[in-house]
């Protein structure tokens, strides 16, 4: 997609968010499987088991992209692309 010089100058990832959104996932889905596996209920026990696991992964995907670091974006000196333009012929009549 090409840049339209309306993006914001200091635009944020919101990587650091989600991993604290993913890691409050796994304290609580742990909490909740181990809670609902003292009460009895294996189900439910499985289910947020479950959900702690994806929330688990969430977390190592969003620690690989920190570290991946920032990548290139152009600074303010570089005007925004113009669109493409088609260049049609005339149509011609017989």
């Amino acid at each position: 997609m090409p840049r339209t010089g309306s993006e914001p100058v200091q635009a944020r990832s919101p990587l650091r968010l989600r991993l604290v959104l993913a890691l409050l996932g796994v304290v609580w889905g742990v909490a909740a499987a181990v809670g609902f596996a003292l009460a009895g209920q294996p189900g439910w026990a499985a289910f947020v088991a479950a959900i702690a696991a994806v929330a688990l992964v969430d977390v190592v995907v969003v620690i690989r992209h920190m570290r991946q670091g920032a990548h290139w974006q152009p600074g303010r000196g570089i005007p925004p692309y113009r669109p493409v333009e088609s260049r049609r012929r005339p149509t011609q009549r017989r």
